[in-house]
C-alpha cells in the first residue's frame, strides 16, 4: 500500500501491550519504530535497559538501543500506537491528537466518546468517517481511533455475522480471562493460583456497552447504538494469555445449527478483501471437537488474530450456545491496534 515506511512512535511501550507492538511492527512492511516512550523512569535509558521484557522472543535488534523518549509530542512520526495505561492515557492521548498526530489507542478513555472510532476492522470500518467529525470539532488535523476490550474483541468478531444474517436480541456471556489481561505485574501468584477471581473491575461493564457501540449504525456524526441487550460476568483465571468465553444468543431469526456454523465460518470482512499485512484469513476458525477451543491449544491461530468458535449447540434459555476464544494480548490488544492502523493507512488517513 504504502511507497514507503510510515514513522510510527510507541507510547508505554515498555509494558506488557507495548512489547507486543514493539514485537509486531518490528518488520512490518508498512510501519518503521522512530520512536519508544514511557514514563520518567525510564526516559533517557535504552529501551533494552529498561523494558522487562516478557515475551518469548528476544527484543528485536532495531528496538535494542533506541532512547526511551517522553510521552509527549514533538517525535517525528506520522502514527502513534498508545499502549498507555487508562489512568495516564487520556489526557496525554488527548495532547497528541491536538498537536496533529494520528493516535491508535488501546486504552479505554475514549473508548465510548462520541466522536472517537470504536473499531474492528472486520466489523464496523465505516465508523472511520467519525474521524472528521472529530476533526471538525476539536479542530485539529489528528484523531484518536480506539480498539475495544479485549474480551470485547472476541465476542462481538464472534456475533458480527450472527447480527448480520439472522438479527440478534439477546447475549449473556461469561469470561474467563488470562492473567496477562491484567498487565505486569498483575494479579498477585497467591491470589491467583489455586483460585479463580470472580470480579475483574470495570470489565462487565465494558463488555454490556461497548459491543453496542461497535455493532451500531453511523448515521450522520454519530453513531446509533445497536438495540441488543448484553449481560456479562467476568472472571480473572490462572491461565497466561487467552481469554475464554461462553455465550448463550436469542436470535431475531431462527437459522438451524447448520445455518448459524455456516456464516461463521465463511465470515470474512474488508481487511481480507484488502489483504492487510495483520489481518487473518479467517477472522472466525469453527472447531468441531467437543472440548475445543482451549487456551493452550487454540489462543495463536491465525498469529493470534482470530477468533475461535467451539462447542456451536443449542440453548434451552435462549437459542443457541457457543464458546469463544481470543488472544488477549495480540488480537485483544497490541494486534487490534495495528490491525486498526493498517485500515487507517488503506482508507487513506495516514501515509501518502
Amino acid at each position: 500500500m504504502p511507497t514507503k515506511k510510515i514513522p510510527v512512535a510507541i507510547l508505554g511501550a515498555t509494558g506488557l501491550v507495548g512489547q507486543r507492538l514493539v514485537h509486531l511492527l518490528a518488520d512490518h512492511p508498512w510501519f518503521e519504530i522512530r520512536a519508544l516512550a514511557a514514563s520518567d523512569n525510564s526516559v533517557g535509558k535504552k529501551y533494552a535497559e529498561v523494558a522487562k521484557w516478557k515475551l518469548p522472543h528476544p527484543i528485536p535488534e532495531s528496538a535494542r538501543d533506541l532512547i526511551v523518549q517522553p510521552c509527549e509530542p514533538g517525535m517525528d512520526v506520522a502514527l502513534v500506537f498508545s499502549a498507555l495505561p487508562s489512568d495516564v492515557a487520556g489526557g496525554i492521548e488527548e495532547n497528541f491528537a491536538a498537536r496533529g498526530y494520528l493516535v491508535s489507542s488501546n486504552a479505554s478513555n475514549h473508548r465510548l466518546d462520541a466522536d472517537v472510532p470504536l473499531v474492528i476492522p472486520e466489523v464496523n470500518p465505516d465508523h472511520l468517517d467519525l474521524i472528521r467529525v472529530q476533526r471538525a470539532r476539536r479542530q485539529s488535523s489528528g484523531a484518536i481511533v480506539c480498539n475495544p476490550n479485549c474480551s470485547t474483541i472476541h465476542l462481538t468478531l464472534a456475533l458480527k455475522p450472527l447480527a448480520d444474517a439472522f438479527g440478534l436480541r439477546r447475549v449473556i456471556v461469561t469470561t474467563m480471562q488470562a492473567i496477562s489481561g491484567a498487565g505486569y505485574p498483575g494479579v498477585a501468584s497467591l491470589d491467583i493460583l489455586d483460585n479463580v477471581i470472580p470480579f475483574i473491575g470495570g470489565e462487565e461493564t465494558k463488555l454490556e456497552i461497548e459491543p453496542l457501540k461497535i455493532l451500531g449504525t453511523l448515521q450522520g456524526d454519530r453513531i446509533v447504538n445497536a438495540d441488543v441487550k448484553i449481560s456479562a460476568a467476568c472472571n480473572r483465571v490462572a491461565t497466561w494469555d487467552g481469554h475464554l468465553e461462553t455465550v448463550s444468543v436469542e436470535l431475531i431469526e431462527k437459522p438451524n445449527i447448520d445455518q448459524l456454523r455456516r456464516v461463521m465460518i465463511q465470515f470474512k470482512s474488508e481487511p481480507q478483501t484488502l489483504g492487510l499485512p495483520t489481518a487473518p484469513a479467517h477472522p472466525i476458525v469453527v472447531r468441531d471437537e467437543v472440548d475445543r477451543p482451549q487456551p493452550r491449544s487454540d489462543r495463536d491461530a491465525e498469529r493470534g488474530m482470530a477468533s475461535v468458535v467451539g462447542r456451536v449447540r443449542p440453548c434451552n434459555v435462549l437459542d443457541y450456545k457457543f464458546v469463544v476464544l481470543g488472544h488477549n494480548t495480540v488480537r485483544g490488544a497490541a494486534g487490534g491496534t495495528v490491525l486498526n492502523a493498517e485500515l487507517l493507512v488503506a482508507k487513506r488517513y495516514v501515509g501518502d
